[in-house]
């Protein structure tokens, strides 16, 4: 069997009535029809969705495919055990040109019961937003599920939602059952548990494509929403350069920083997980064999590195580079569709 490398995927576009531009003139995503296009999903096995490889001798099989054949040496054993075929995350670029529903996704245990599904938590690093851009996350004040029903029952939801400013470099923990949307002007990179589960909330009164209302899922959100209060909801992280600098950790992936303007000697024999690199800003070269050939990642784009790939150089090709690295690190509540 061949040895394993550095996996590239075709993106998978979405046309979203909130979506713009920027995943082609920022990210240099290949959209023929740009103007809509809201999401690039990078990797995927959404059912339906599965990522197709773009690179080496693998190109053309599916990411399902993939983790048949190479099981363990593909995505870690202990994923492997835990989730079969089914890749655990789904790894987005989002551009909002307007505002997204105001939404909730449910947890684990209540994805299990309503939809055979696993839950969906997630977590949004900031790319680019326009001057005063903002997102909504959480609740701006003491909250319980019949104060919620009496200001949503009365049309005033955006009274008690939490609106944040955000620039470059943010960092939003979404956690099952936190309520939220991102606003216009704001490109972002997302991490979440392989799972397409929305309750939509509000859709700021606009019409879908076939000009009629969307529909929205009120009564299954109710149930869902977590409705405790935080005096702060973007994650705070310090960044060493040339270093990996963690950002997120919780049960279903760990995601650092990679900020880097000299080689970076990356040791994973510890890990026991595929890991995925995100390009913020720039490009670098990825050697992980003396006798391969190296995998060249540039702003926009998205490598998915073996479990048995255990050690790896990134070398910057331009002043500076910022790379997400993603994995999964410790076991938790997911649940086991394999």
């Amino acid at each position: 069997m061949n040895s394993l490398y550095p996996l590239k995927f075709k993106p998978i576009l979405k046309n979203k009535i909130w979506g713009g531009s920027r995943l082609k003139t920022v990210l240099n995503k290949n959209a023929d029809d740009h103007n809509k296009v809201g999401e690039s999903w990078e990797v995927s096995s959404v059912e339906g969705e599965l990522s197709v490889v773009a690179n080496g001798f693998l190109a053309e099989n599916n990411i399902e495919e993939l983790i048949e054949i190479y099981m363990g040496d593909l995505v870690g054993e202990s994923v492997y055990e835990r989730f079969g075929t089914q890749f655990p995350l789904l790894i987005k670029f989002i551009d909002a040109n307007d505002y997204l529903s105001i939404q909730v996704h449910p947890n684990d245990e209540l994805a299990a019961e309503r939809h055979g599904s696993s839950g969906k938590t997630e977590m949004w690093y900031i790319i680019d937003a326009v001057k005063d851009a903002e997102l909504i996350v959480g609740f701006n004040q003491q909250m319980d599920k019949t104060k919620y029903l009496s200001y949503f029952g009365s049309g005033r939801l955006r009274d008690i939602v939490n609106f944040e400013k955000v620039q470059p470099g943010d960092v939003f923990f979404m956690p099952a059952g936190r309520i939220h949307a991102t606003g216009p002007g704001i490109l972002f990179a997302e991490i979440q548990q392989t799972s397409d589960i929305t309750y939509r909330i509000y859709d700021w009164d606009r019409l879908g494509d076939d000009g009629k209302p969307r529909e929205l899922h009120t009564e299954l959100a109710v149930d869902a929403i977590d409705y405790e209060f935080h005096n702060s909801f973007k994650t705070a992280y310090q960044v060493l350069k040339n270093k990996s600098s963690e950002i997120v950790k919780c049960p279903y992936f760990t995601t650092n920083f990679l900020n880097f303007d000299k080689p970076l000697e990356l040791e994973y024999h510890w890990l026991d997980s595929f890991v995925i690199y995100m390009a913020m800003e720039g490009s670098a070269t990825i050697r992980f064999d003396a006798d391969e050939t190296p995998v060249k990642i540039s702003k926009g784009e998205t490598v998915l590195i073996p479990a048995d790939l255990k050690e790896i150089r990134l070398i910057p090709e331009t002043e500076n580079v910022k790379i997400l690295e993603v994995y999964i690190e410790e076991e938790g509540s997911i649940l086991n569709k394999g």
